[in-house]
C-alpha cells in the first residue's frame, strides 16, 4: 500500500469530506477521490460509503486509517533517523588509498581530524590493479585511486569522482649510476638498463609498454614489485630503474629522480565514492581536509 493513499484516508476519517481533505492538501477533490479508488483495489473490503452525499470510512477503513497513523509514525521516525545519519558531524568515515597515497596523507590526515575535532576516520590501503578501485567504493566511504592519463575513466555514471591531484611520474636511478648526471633522459636511453615494473594490470605499467614503443626495443624487466618504497630500495642499490611518482614518493638521498624530455608522463589521483556517500556531512568533512593536504 502506498503511504500517500494510507494518508488520504486517514484524513478522510478526521477531517469529514473529501473537499476538506482537498483543501487541506492543496489537491482537487477528483485527485482525491481516484486515489482512494487505487487503494480500495488493494483491499478485499470496502474502505469507504456513502452517508448521504458525504464519503465517509467503514469499520474496516477506520481499521486502516489507525493503522495509518502508526505508519505514517515510523516513516516519520525513519525520515528522521536517515537524517540524523545524514548530519551527524563525528560519524566514522572509512578511507581506502594505495600504498603511496596511504604513506603520504595517511597520517596528516588523522592528525589533522583529530586536531580539529573532526570525524573519526579508519583508514586501509588497499592494492588492486586499475580495473578494481571502483568495486572499492562497496566497502569504503572514501577511495583514493590513481590512473594514467590514458587509462580508461572511471565510471561516473554509478560512482562519484573528485579530483585530487596530477602527479608526475620520474625515472628513479641511485645517484651514482650513469644516467644520474643527466638532467632529462630519453627514453632509448632508459630502454637501455634492467628495470622494476608493477605487476600486470596496475597502473604505471602503461608508461613502461610506452617507453619500450618509443625505444623501438623490449624493456629488460628484472623485477615486479608493486610498493614503491621497496622498489625504492631496490633501485638505490644500483640493480635497476624504475618509474616512481614525484610527489609522494618518500625522499631518499640515494635516489637521482629524473624527468622523460621525450615522454612525459604523470598520474591521476582521484577520490571516489558513491554518490549518496557524499551526503554525510561527516564524509564531507574528511574529503575537505584530504583535498587541503594534498593541495
Amino acid at each position: 500500500m502506498d503511504p500517500h493513499h494510507l494518508r488520504l484516508l486517514r484524513e478522510l476519517g478526521e477531517r469529514g469530506s473529501v473537499a476538506a481533505v482537498a483543501r487541506a492538501l492543496h489537491i482537487t477533490p477528483s485527485a482525491v477521490s481516484q486515489q482512494l479508488n487505487t487503494l480500495q483495489r488493494s483491499a478485499r473490503v470496502p474502505l469507504t460509503e456513502r452517508s448521504g452525499r458525504r464519503l465517509v470510512l467503514t469499520e474496516a477503513g477506520r481499521a486502516l486509517a489507525a493503522a495509518a497513523v502508526e505508519v505514517m509514525t515510523a516513516l516519520d521516525r525513519a525520515s528522521r533517523a536517515v537524517g540524523d545519519y545524514l548530519d551527524d558531524p563525528a560519524a566514522p568515515v572509512t578511507v581506502a588509498a594505495f600504498h603511496s597515497a596511504g604513506l603520504t596523507w595517511f597520517a596528516p590526515l588523522i592528525a589533522r581530524l583529530a586536531a580539529t575535532g573532526g570525524p573519526p576516520v579508519r583508514c586501509c590501503d588497499e592494492d588492486v590493479a586499475h580495473a578494481g578501485f571502483p568495486r572499492l567504493v562497496g566497502d569504503y566511504d572514501l577511495v583514493l585511486a590513481h590512473r594514467l592519463a590514458h587509462s580508461p575513466p572511471w565510471p561516473v555514471g554509478r560512482l562519484t569522482v573528485v579530483p585530487l591531484i596530477h602527479e608526475p611520474l620520474y625515472v628513479a636511478m641511485s645517484v651514482d649510476h650513469p644516467l644520474a648526471a643527466r638532467e632529462r633522459l630519453t627514453a632509448a636511453a632508459v630502454s637501455a638498463f634492467p628495470w622494476i615494473s608493477v605487476h600486470e594490470g596496475f597502473p604505471l605499467e602503461g608508461v613502461l609498454t610506452a617507453i619500450a614503443a618509443a625505444a623501438g626495443r623490449p624493456l629488460d624487466v628484472a623485477h615486479r614489485i608493486n610498493e614503491f618504497t621497496v622498489a625504492a630500495s631496490v633501485v638505490a642499490s644500483g640493480a635497476a630503474l624504475a618509474l616512481l611518482p614525484g610527489r609522494t614518493t618518500v625522499p631518499d638521498p640515494r635516489l637521482a629522480l629524473r624527468p622523460l624530455a621525450d615522454l612525459p608522463a604523470g598520474r591521476h589521483i582521484d577520490v571516489l565514492a558513491r554518490p549518496e556517500t557524499l551526503h554525510r556531512a561527516s564524509v564531507r568533512t574528511v574529503l575537505d581536509v584530504l583535498r587541503e593536504i594534498a593541495g
